[in-house]
């Protein structure tokens, strides 16, 4: 009897644990919980991909170097630049303020994008 009241419960816990799993989260976001915001940018073949990102104020940006020569992420009015990025390395910035942020490789100037922030 012990062993089948056991097994009963032992079964009824794992029912639990499934639907408790496949449930529907319906968790609402409080004011202090904010959704991560980021946009990524790859710097690949003397190009940042992709040329223009249109983002709203508070976004991070992340540029990936998958080139094999390094490149740096320099604004033109110089809000943000990143040390010297080798291949996979990467430069964050967070965008707090609106506007149109020029930018380029200081290795090659050549190499130009935006980000436009709303």
């Amino acid at each position: 009897m012990k062993r089948t009241s056991w097994t009963l419960s032992l079964a009824a816990m794992v029912i639990m644990f499934v639907m408790v799993r496949n449930s529907p989260k319906t968790h609402a976001a409080t004011p202090e919980t904010k959704p991560a915001t980021g946009v990524a940018v790859k710097i690949d073949n003397f190009t940042f991909a992709p040329g223009t990102v249109s983002v709203p104020a508070g976004t991070t940006i992340r540029w990936t170097n998958h080139d094999d020569i390094p490149h740096t992420v320099v604004s033109d009015d110089k809000t943000f630049k990143s040390k010297v990025l080798d291949t996979d390395e990467e430069f964050t910035y967070t965008f707090t303020k609106p506007g149109t942020y020029s930018y380029f490789c200081s290795i090659h100037p050549k190499m130009t994008a935006k980000v436009v922030v709303q």
